[in-house]
């Protein structure tokens, strides 16, 4: 069994899409990227307090709707400004299309202190 907990089936997100889970009282989208793959990440854009799964996919990146930061799915780090600081991305497993997300698993810590 994976670790950390069930949030969706795969199926339920489509190409280009993020949708937002509250696990343990932490906001996460979870985002299916162009080329298909799923990314979970912190719902919550570094810059603002802006919900990052109600923006745009666009390749492996998520826009926030508030100012236009773009965040990396694989490492989290803002490619666009005004962002400057990572928001946390976490383990995700799929199992017979089960996703799981485990947030106390954070895949980019080290990026995120320096």
């Amino acid at each position: 069994m994976a670790a950390g907990q069930q949030v969706c089936a795969a199926s339920e997100i489509g190409p280009e899409e993020a949708k937002r889970f509250v696990i343990d009282g932490t906001a996460v989208a979870v985002v299916r990227a162009s080329d298909g793959s799923l990314h979970a990440l912190n719902d919550t854009c570094s810059h603002e307090e802006v919900s990052l799964s109600e923006g745009f996919v666009e390749g492996c990146a998520l826009e926030c709707i508030g100012h236009g930061s773009a965040f990396d799915l694989v490492s989290g780090q803002p490619n666009v400004l005004p962002a400057i600081e990572p928001v946390e991305v976490y383990a995700l497993t799929v199992e017979d299309d089960a996703v799981w997300v485990d947030t106390s698993t954070v895949l980019n810590r080290a990026s995120s202190d320096s």
